[in-house]
């Protein structure tokens, strides 16, 4: 494929690891690696969902809460690569399937993509941090 042979991989390694959640591809890679550049930008995994759009910002005053803030801030490539990895990871695998029907029972179909979003999301950033491949048997542990 042209786009991987001419793209520049700063860190093969990361690039391995983030195609080792399944339904990360190719070109989900590449986004997820090129729109992420160093997770060490991010102090915890909770501002990295906060920069990938998966979490709602919230107003509070005097500690009560006022309401949610803008949906749009944030990196909307990041977004969209990871409810595609969410998409397809669904695909793939029976266990998240089985995840998804209990799911279902609390939460609509869109919200429960949406937590597998932020889910996969979470495991992105540990992924990168500790530099360690996906553990399927791990990521349904939590």
């Amino acid at each position: 494929m042209h786009l991987v042979r001419t793209a520049k991989i700063d860190d093969p390694q990361a690039y391995a690891r983030l195609q080792s959640i399944p339904g990360v591809g190719k070109i989900l890679g590449l986004t997820l690696l090129y729109e992420i550049h160093d997770v060490a930008r991010f102090p915890e995994a909770g501002n990295f969902l906060s920069y990938a759009r998966l979490v709602r910002p919230t107003h509070e005053s005097a500690g009560k809460p006022q309401g949610f803030g803008n949906k749009k801030i944030g990196n909307a490539h990041l977004r969209w690569a990871l409810g595609e990895a969410a998409c397809l990871y669904l695909r793939s695998s029976d266990q998240a399937k089985r995840w998804q029907a209990r799911m279902h029972k609390k939460h609509a179909p869109g919200k429960t993509l949406g937590i597998l979003a932020a889910k996969l999301g979470r495991t992105v950033y540990h992924l990168l941090r500790t530099k360690t491949v996906f553990d399927e048997r791990r990521f349904f542990a939590s």
